[in-house]
């Protein structure tokens, strides 16, 4: 079993995409927003979303190791902006994926990201991974 797999605390879907619906007509726009509320309430309905929203287009981006640098959005300078989010309930990586797969987005050029959710910190693993390892060489 590997490291996705053990990961019962769920699975994040992040939506990244242009703004593909300022290309959009009218009634093509409608029918998008239809076949994915559809989707979305499906999924709702069978227990499969914990929560999920839009997100607004500005924001901030703080980054840096000396300087804290601040960048205001929206994020011109980056073709793809992450959109939104979707907190999944399911048993498997696999299922989380197909249910990115299934999403009427992808239609547009939307890319959705799946990612485990963990209770763990990559640097506190780290340094209980450290911690181990002193503890065998003195042993």
């Amino acid at each position: 079993m590997n490291a996705i797999e053990m990961s019962n605390d769920g699975y994040l879907l992040l939506f990244r995409a242009n703004e593909w619906w300022k290309d959009l007509g009218r009634e093509e726009l409608e029918k998008h927003i239809a076949q994915s509320q559809a989707w979305l309430e499906n999924l709702a309905t069978s227990g499969k979303v914990k929560a999920g929203q839009a997100l607004a287009r500005g924001g901030t981006i703080i980054s840096g190791k000396n300087n804290r640098n601040i960048t205001d959005g929206p994020f011109a300078e980056s073709k793809e902006v992450i959109g939104g989010y979707m907190l999944l309930n399911v048993a498997t990586f696999e299922e989380a994926v197909a249910i990115a797969k299934s999403a009427p987005m992808l239609a547009q050029g939307t890319a959705i990201e799946v990612r485990p959710l963990t209770n763990s910190c990559p640097s506190h693993a780290r340094l209980e991974e450290l911690k181990r390892e002193e503890q065998l060489a003195t042993a």
